[in-house]
């Protein structure tokens, strides 16, 4: 049903709100946080490269599963440029998308699933039901 369903171990971090500045030949810039840095390596580490990349419009579907509720679910912005040169070529391809937050203490993860969009969507989905878009859950 999907043309891609994934479960990557461990949290993510938000790419936006855990920043930190750090020189980079005398000059201050702003980089992700550790947590995010460590994220992104095990990310490509766990999901597999797919060969040839999606090159169509996508749907980008995150269930993510935090160790704690202290998380909001800013995932979102990460997973999608995680997923650039892993499983399309641009994350602005990306035309749809939905999360949820869960809570596990013990497996932290995230559910990946992306399914092509239809070509109609060059005109806005905002014009279709989602259940055109996502597959019903069994």
């Amino acid at each position: 049903m999907y043309d891609v369903d994934v479960v990557v171990p461990g949290e993510p971090a938000s790419a936006k709100n855990q920043r930190r500045i750090v020189q980079v030949h005398g000059k201050p810039r702003i980089i992700k946080s550790k947590k995010a840095l460590d994220y992104a390596r095990a990310f490509a580490h766990n999901f597999p490269k797919l060969d040839p990349l999606i090159e169509d419009d996508v749907a980008l579907r995150l269930d993510v599963w935090y160790a704690s509720r202290r998380p909001d679910l800013g995932a979102m912005d990460l997973v999608m440029d995680l997923l650039q040169g892993l499983a399309y070529v641009n994350d602005r391809q990306v035309k749809a998308s939905v999360s949820t937050w869960n809570l596990d203490r013990e497996n932290p993860r995230t559910r990946v699933r992306l399914i092509r969009a239809p070509h109609e969507s060059s005109v806005g989905l905002s014009s279709f039901k989602l259940s055109r878009i996502w597959p019903e859950e069994t």
